[in-house]
């Protein structure tokens, strides 16, 4: 996967388990949140985030360091990935997302719908397989990808890179999903010089 991000490396400030091995899994270098050029911080689907994570979000706006935020947790979780959403504006501030979860036959998170591009993204077999949404899943989608398109339409060009707009990604380790949808927005930042 570090092969998805080999345009840029950028340094990272992980917070919380999940954001650690992720970035260690990507091969991305840590430094302190002071140095980095992106700042991952894991919220819990199951328990939230502390308040030395609300603290460090707190710190990270203060530094204009842009930041993802990834939703952990989500097997097993009374919280669906569209629950946090809310939740994180009003413990940290608002965020976007970019990715609705689909749910398997048994309630398992294991695809994603890209709300800008509209693709299915199927972690289901163990591989990350992207194909053509079906028209149903469109017409379901509508509202959100509205609100996503136009919270980044207000935001700008460059938002996210400029620490103004906050994404909010579904992981599901155990599938990889959600890892390569924050590399991508890895390689949006500066190539480190």
């Amino acid at each position: 996967m570090s092969d998805l991000i080999s345009s840029a490396r950028p340094a990272i400030f992980p917070f919380g388990d999940s954001a650690v091995a992720l970035s260690n899994e990507l091969g991305i270098p840590t430094v302190s949140l002071e140095g980095a050029d992106v700042f991952l911080i894991t919220v819990s689907a199951v328990t939230g985030i502390s308040p030395d994570g609300v603290e460090l979000w707190n710190q990270a706006r203060e530094l204009y360091v842009p930041s993802i935020v990834v939703v952990d947790d989500l097997v097993g979780s009374e919280t669906d990935f569209d629950d946090m959403v809310p939740i994180i504006g009003r413990l940290l501030e608002p965020v976007v997302n970019p990715f609705l979860i689909l749910h398997d036959d048994g309630g398992l998170p294991t695809a994603l719908i890209d709300l800008d591009s509209l693709h299915i993204i199927d972690y289901s077999n163990g591989n990350r397989e992207v194909r053509d949404s079906d028209p149903e899943h469109k017409l379901l989608v509508f509202e959100f990808r509205k609100e996503y398109l136009d919270a980044l339409s207000a935001a700008g060009d460059g938002a996210f890179e400029a620490a103004l707009l906050y994404p909010a990604i579904p992981y599901v380790a155990t599938l990889g999903l959600g890892k390569a949808e924050i590399a991508r927005y890895l390689e949006r930042l500066p190539v480190r010089g």
